[in-house]
C-alpha cells in the first residue's frame, strides 16, 4: 500500500505522516511530498520515501503521484490560488489510477457562507467529477488558529475579537490528522463526507477562561463592533486584505458557521478530541 501525504512539510501533513507511522504503515510505503524536501530529512531517515511536491509544478506532483494507491491531498494554504493548485493534483491522481483520495476541506463547505467556504467547495466539485473514489474530511477550525490571540492574552490579560457570542467547535491539527490516518489506514470510507470537529463547540468567554487557568491569572474576553475591531487591526499595522478577512471570519463565527459539532471525529479516532484548555496549555508551553 503506497500512502502519498502532500504538504508534508506543513504542520497537518507532517503530523499525518507520523502517524501513519505510528499505526503500523511500513516507512517505504509512505510518501512525503513538499516544497522543501530538506525539512523532511528526518522522515528520509525513518525511510519514508521523500519527494518534492509542489502544487505550482505539475510534474513534481505527476512524478510524486505515480505508483500511488492512496493519496492524502492537504489543502493548499495560499487562499485565492487553492483551486487551480488542487486541480493539479487531482489531475494527476487520476492519470496515476489512485484507488483513494481524501482531501481536508472546510466545514460544511457545500453550503456554508464562511469566507474560507467557496475554494473547498468548487474543489470537492472537482473531485465529485473527477470518477476518483473519493473521501472529504470537512475540517472545522483548528484550536491553533488561536494561537497569537492567546499570547497576546498573555500579555494584555485580553482576548479581543467580533464574534459575539458565536461558538467554535475547534479540534486540534493531532486530532485531525488522527482522523485523516484513520480513514488512510481503514476501510468503507470512499464516497463519504465527514463533518469533522471537536467534541464541543466554546464561545470566546470560554476561551478567556481556559487561558486564564492555564496562566494562573485572569484573562478577560472583550467584544467589540465589527468596525471597533477593523479600527484595532489597522492600528497594528495589518493590512487592508488582512483586516478585512479577519473581521469577515469573526462575522462568520458570530453567525455561527463554525458551531457545529459533530461525534465523527471521535468516532473515526476512537477517543474524545482534545479538550479546550489541554490545547490551550499546549499552545502556550
Amino acid at each position: 500500500m503506497s500512502i502519498v501525504v502532500t504538504g508534508a512539510t506543513g504542520q497537518l501533513g507532517r503530523l499525518v505522516v507520523e502517524g501513519l507511522l505510528d499505526a503500523g504503515v511500513a516507512p517505504a510505503d509512505v510518501v512525503a511530498g513538499g516544497r522543501s524536501t530538506d525539512r523532511l530529512a528526518d522522515l528520509a531517515a525513518r525511510g519514508v520515501r521523500v519527494v518534492t511536491l509542489d502544487y505550482t509544478d505539475p510534474a513534481t506532483v505527476a512524478a510524486a503521484l505515480a505508483g500511488a494507491e492512496k493519496v492524502l491531498l492537504v489543502s493548499s494554504s495560499e487562499v485565492g490560488q487553492r483551486l487551480a493548485q488542487h486541480r493539479v493534483v487531482i489531475d494527476a491522481a487520476v492519470a496515476a489510477g489512485v484507488q483513494h483520495l481524501v482531501y481536508t476541506s472546510a466545514a460544511h463547505a457545500d453550503t456554508s457562507d464562511l469566507v474560507l467556504a467557496p475554494e473547498h467547495k468548487a474543489t470537492e466539485e472537482l473531485l465529485a467529477a473527477s470518477g476518483l473514489p473519493v473521501t472529504v474530511l470537512r475540517n472545522n477550525w483548528y484550536t491553533e488558529n488561536y494561537a497569537q490571540a492567546l499570547q497576546q492574552a498573555a500579555a494584555t490579560g485580553e482576548i479581543v475579537a467580533s464574534v459575539g457570542e458565536g461558538r467554535v467547535a475547534s479540534a486540534t491539527r493531532a486530532d485531525y490528522a488522527a482522523g485523516a490516518v484513520a480513514v488512510l489506514t481503514g476501510t468503507g470510507h470512499a464516497g463519504q463526507a465527514y463533518e469533522l470537529s471537536g467534541d464541543v463547540a466554546w464561545t470566546h468567554h470560554e476561551l478567556a477562561a481556559a487561558a486564564a487557568e492555564v496562566l494562573g491569572r485572569p484573562v478577560t474576553y472583550r467584544a467589540v463592533s465589527t468596525d471597533e475591531h477593523a479600527q484595532i487591526l489597522r492600528s497594528v499595522g495589518l493590512d487592508e486584505g488582512t483586516v478585512g478577512f479577519v473581521i469577515t471570519l469573526d462575522a462568520d463565527i458570530a453567525r455561527g458557521d463554525l458551531a457545529d459539532a459533530t461525534d465523527t471525529l471521535r468516532t473515526l479516532i476512537g477517543r474524545p478530541t482534545t479538550p479546550l484548555v489541554d490545547a490551550v496549555r499546549a499552545i502556550l508551553a
